[in-house]
């Protein structure tokens, strides 16, 4: 619990000991872990084998049946009165966990849900797990596609969040380290790239980082959100990609971007990729070359990179902005900002003690720059309901 006030006033509850292991969690953690420095927040994390027989059967039986189980999660009493219940769902399939906190919820103003993961195709296949969200004051999809249709299938107006990440963990300054990786990839590839880098690392000596080991579980998710950071930060050229592009059954052709591109924009990686074709990329990522567009179905990535290479300059003026924005945009502190906005409370002074430091990173990654950086846009980020 953050020490700013003696009486917390936020309850955080987590699914990090439930879930705690799997990769796409790891922002999730981030996340909580800023709301408790930076406000008075108490984290509720209880324990759960989420493949034990009763959680597998309550999981089970919710996708046939309008019968949500207790998968075996003890409910958490109220030991107090909070402004806000906050809690974060990776997928909806994660809602039937959230009866546990139904005496928690009572004891809060206003609670709200950040919902990670959900195509719009497969709202009615979850519908009877989204029936949680309904009990929500505020229900904030990180998908802009899903917010209106989600709205209309629980009777009430969602609104978006943006996503973001751990800005000042990516961010390579106040001590830049080589970056001794010429191309970075993770997760998953496009087989025309991977290919053609493969041939560059064989033919010129090109260093190419990419994954060997298929698997969606962390030792310790903690230490792989830093070693990915540590690795973004030495990276030259970092991969993007929709989310599931390659496989559009999956998501209904719906087009979404995750994580990747905050992170390879905060870690000063120049971006080779798709670049998103929806409505809120270019309002997030709206500086001039945040990215270099290179379709995952293109053969000429190695003609790209050379291009880029016999230009320094731009490179410089690439990655200065990129990190630049992000850390005065895209940290989680602004979207715990909107959060607090929409629920009519306050900041903490620890608030501001983190923006004062994104904003000194700022400005020593702009002070650097032989080029200005182009002017920041700080329109509002409650894009859409």
């Amino acid at each position: 619990m953050n020490s700013q006030t003696s009486k917390p006033r936020i309850a955080v509850f987590s699914l990090r000991n439930i879930f705690g292991r799997a990769l796409n969690r790891g922002p999730h953690v981030e996340l909580e872990d800023i709301i408790c420095e930076v406000d008075s927040a108490e984290l509720f994390a209880p324990r759960l084998d989420p493949a034990a027989r009763r959680a597998s059967f309550a999981t089970r039986l919710a996708y046939h049946a309008p019968v949500l189980l207790n998968p075996g999660l003890p409910r958490i009493p109220a030991q107090q009165q909070y402004d806000v219940l906050f809690a974060i769902c990776g997928f909806p399939q994660d809602l039937i966990m959230f009866d546990a906190i139904a005496d928690l919820r009572g004891a809060c103003k206003t609670s709200v849900c950040l919902l990670d993961e959900l195509w719009v195709k497969d709202i009615a296949k979850h519908r009877h797990f989204l029936k949680i969200l309904a009990k929500f004051d505020i229900v904030m999809p990180f998908q802009i596609s899903t917010v209106k249709p989600l709205g209309e299938e629980i009777g009430q107006d969602c609104v978006h969040l943006p996503l973001a990440i751990d800005a000042l963990r990516f961010c390579p300054y106040p001590d830049p380290p080589e970056r001794a990786i010429d191309v970075f990839s993770m997760g998953r590839r496009s087989r025309v790239i991977h290919d053609k880098l493969l041939a560059m690392a064989r033919e010129s000596g090109l260093f190419y980082l990419h994954d060997t080991i298929g698997g969606s579980q962390a030792i310790d998710l903690g230490e792989h959100r830093a070693q990915v950071a540590n690795l973004a930060k030495r990276s030259r050229y970092f991969l993007v990609n929709p989310g599931k592009f390659d496989e559009p059954a999956e998501t209904g052709r719906q087009v979404e971007f995750g994580y990747r591109y905050f992170e390879g924009a905060a870690s000063g990686a120049i971006m080779l990729g798709e670049r998103p074709d929806n409505e809120l990329f270019p309002k997030l990522f709206d500086w001039p070359d945040a990215m270099v567009h290179v379709p995952h179905t293109s053969d000429d990535i190695d003609r790209v990179i050379r291009e880029l290479d016999r230009d320094p300059q731009r490179q410089d003026l690439m990655r200065r902005t990129g990190m630049a924005q992000t850390l005065m945009r895209h940290d989680w502190v602004y979207r715990w900002e909107t959060i607090l906005a929409a629920t009519s409370l306050s900041p903490l002074p620890g608030l501001a003690v983190r923006k004062g430091r994104l904003a000194a990173l700022a400005e020593m990654v702009s002070g650097g720059s032989a080029i200005g950086l182009p002017e920041l846009n700080r329109e509002p980020l409650l894009l859409a309901t």
